[in-house]
């Protein structure tokens, strides 16, 4: 079985091994003409539980066929340009490239002695990515696994902060944007916050904090006696992309001496943005900032990163243990990441953007992220035209929220608060059956897999949603995708393809 171990002796069984999965991968991506075959977890299954785990196959080729019929075959290609649905882009070639070299050489990202060059390579890509944030000369960070795993660092420094200050643990609040990411919530309970000390700020209808709102809650804690250890504000939510006023939460902040967290997860691709970098005026007075890069940087997962103003607030992250980081490498000026960090065991999943940017350059990855910016513009303006469709808000990235409404049924609204109007020859449609048939229209289509949305819902009514991460989706491929949205709504409730296509 020590053939099997990548050493200096099996250099040539890595090279084929590789080559035959590059290639086994690269002949799937060729022949892929939709995003999902549509199966269903029941049919597939079946096929992967009646595979013996301990009777190996003892061949990678018969290994690679076998992964073909339980994996390459039904997976999700969110390269396809009618992938539609989450936050997950098409990823760049040189961090592909990346990805293998990381993998192979399997450097683990917590101290030096483990990783060298990769300490300096991490640490040189957070200090580009908070000079681009404009945190200052003291700012630093660290990457992580995701947006979750940086806003729960962010949260810990910030509570670990109040703390410090002498605030009762018990009279802790985060303000968060009502669209803000639901992470905020799950990170609030893993710190052992109270019940309820996630306070919802109202957004206005472009579904950006309403700052006055979020004036009026701070002001409340004030006269309650509460402290609230930090707001939340957000460039890019998820389910609309909008980005909160930066600059007057931060004005906030600064007057109510509040830890300011920018989540940035989606947004951070404005970074890089050579049309709409103003977008993100004001984040450079955070406290810390989540930026993805496994989203609008088009980075393989996982490619993320937790940024702070302060380096000594990394200090709450930081526990030294004799075997791994004593206290006396902080003396020799050891760099240690493990000291930022709440993982121990860390990929070195920053070689990724590195090689992006050494091969492509931040501009390079810029233009991609604008090509979809301006294809959710033209997208927006086709929806907002078309009389069988109705869309939330316009959008500031990339995300679309619209749904199928009935021809002759304008009085079904977003809210879904008015009685509808029946179409002739129809009984009357409710805004409850609006719901079932956009529902329904979103699992017909991917159990067709001709396309893949996503969904959610919005003052209590189900709405569809595109997020647009994909350069190569075209305003055609849109008008397909809402076509087929609309044949599979109607027929849904019976009103058939010409009532679904009439204007």
């Amino acid at each position: 079985m020590r053939s099997h171990l990548l050493n200096d002796t099996t250099t040539e069984h890595y090279r084929r091994s590789v080559t035959r999965g590059v290639e086994r991968v690269a002949a799937t991506l060729a022949a892929t003409d939709r995003p999902f075959t549509g199966i269903t977890p029941q049919a597939l299954a079946p096929r992967i539980d009646a595979i013996d785990l301990d009777r190996p196959l003892g061949d990678t080729t018969a290994a690679l066929d076998e992964l073909e019929s339980v994996y390459l075959r039904d997976a999700v290609y969110f390269h396809h340009p009618r992938y539609l649905a989450h936050l997950n882009c098409p990823v760049v070639i040189p961090a592909v490239t990346a990805e293998a070299v990381l993998s192979a050489v399997n450097s683990s990202l917590d101290t030096w002695d483990q990783s060298a060059g990769a300490t300096l390579i991490e640490r040189r890509l957070v200090d580009w990515t908070a000079a681009r944030l404009g945190l200052g000369p003291r700012a630093d960070g660290v990457f992580t696994s995701g947006g979750t795993q940086s806003n729960l660092q962010a949260l810990l420094l910030a509570r670990d902060e109040a703390l410090a200050a002498g605030a009762d643990p018990a009279r802790l609040r985060v303000l968060a944007s009502e669209c803000g990411h639901f992470s905020v919530q799950k990170s609030a309970a893993l710190l052992g916050l109270p019940a309820g000390a996630v306070v919802t700020v109202p957004c206005d209808a472009g579904k950006r904090m309403r700052t006055d709102a979020l004036a009026a809650e701070l002001e409340r804690c004030a006269r309650e006696g509460l402290t609230p250890m930090a707001v939340v504000a957000t460039a890019g939510t998820t389910d609309f992309g909008s980005v909160d006023p930066l600059p007057a939460i931060a004005a906030l902040c600064g007057r109510h001496r509040v830890w300011l967290h920018v989540d940035a997860a989606y947004g951070c691709g404005l970074l890089v943005s050579r049309t709409r970098r103003h977008l993100l005026n004001g984040i450079e007075h955070a406290d810390s900032v989540t930026v993805d890069f496994h989203k609008s940087f088009f980075q393989p997962v996982s490619s993320s990163a937790v940024l702070v103003r302060d380096a000594a607030t990394l200090r709450h992250a930081t526990h030294h243990s004799d075997y791994l980081n004593p206290r006396r490498a902080v003396a020799e000026r050891i760099p240690n990441q493990v000291d930022k960090s709440l993982q121990t065991t860390r990929r070195f999943d920053a070689l990724k953007l590195w090689m992006t940017l050494r091969v492509m350059g931040a501009e390079g990855v810029g233009e991609l992220f604008d090509e979809v910016l301006d294809l959710a513009e033209r997208g927006w303006l086709m929806l907002d035209a078309d009389p069988r469709f109705e869309v939330v808000t316009r959008p500031t990235l990339s995300t679309l929220v619209f749904r199928w409404i009935p021809p002759e049924s304008d009085a079904v609204t977003a809210a879904g608060t008015s009685a509808a109007v029946a179409p002739a020859g129809t009984s009357a449609v409710t805004p409850a059956d609006v719901d079932r048939a956009n529902l329904q229209a979103r699992k017909a289509l991917a159990a067709s897999g001709e396309a893949v949305v996503a969904g959610t819902t919005v003052h209590g009514r189900h709405h569809l949603k595109f997020t647009l991460l994909n350069p190569v989706t075209t305003t055609d491929d849109i008008a397909a995708v809402l076509d087929l949205i609309a044949g599979h709504a109607a027929r849904c409730l019976n009103l058939g393809e010409t009532l679904a296509h009439a204007s």
